[in-house]
């Protein structure tokens, strides 16, 4: 599988010099280490392969964040890559269980977006791989929380999100939405 997840990290075409360093890292990673896949909770390994999937309206104007309660952030759903899992199932998976919606995305899926992010008010602080699918939704479609993992979700425009304090999302939301709108 990891020759799977080098194949999706080669596709994507960075969007700025750190998502090209992000890129030129996580390569270097898979390719010198199997160990990609979190096998203990939280950490272990301390760097491990994640996905977002980032629910968008037809129109890009917003997108669907969930308010998670050990991040302490507004995050797009999304989690942990199981072993042997291809990234692309881990997000359709992911969007059913914290969401209950059914994108279009499997393994034959490409990301958009690669980060690599260190955890927040989760732990001692460990490394995340993100891969950012995207999928869309009507802005009046209905989603059933996890609300074990949320304290709620909501619509965000481009708009509130650039007014608002940008610790309150994944430090790396206002660079994906750039290269979203592109």
């Amino acid at each position: 599988m990891t020759e799977a997840v080098a194949a999706l990290i080669s596709s994507i075409a960075p969007a700025d010099d750190l998502e090209r360093a992000h890129l030129h890292e996580a390569a270097a990673w898979v390719a010198r280490t199997a160990d990609i896949y979190r096998r203990v909770k939280p950490a272990t390994p301390p760097r491990h392969l994640v996905t977002y999937v980032v629910v968008t309206t037809p129109e890009r104007d917003a997108v669907f964040l969930v308010d998670h309660r050990k991040a302490g952030k507004w995050l797009p759903p999304g989690g942990h890559v199981e072993p042997g899992e291809h990234p692309g199932n881990t997000a359709r998976r992911e969007a059913e269980e914290e969401l209950g919606l059914r994108p279009e995305l499997g393994a034959g899926s490409a990301p958009l977006f690669l980060t690599i992010t260190t955890t927040v008010n989760v732990d001692s602080g460990h490394e995340d791989v993100s891969l950012w699918y995207v999928t869309t939704a009507a802005p009046d479609a209905e989603f059933t929380l996890d609300e074990e993992e949320f304290r709620g979700g909501r619509w965000w425009t481009r708009d509130e999100i650039a007014a608002a304090d940008p610790a309150l999302f994944d430090p790396h939301l206002s660079r994906f939405l750039a290269k979203l709108g592109r």
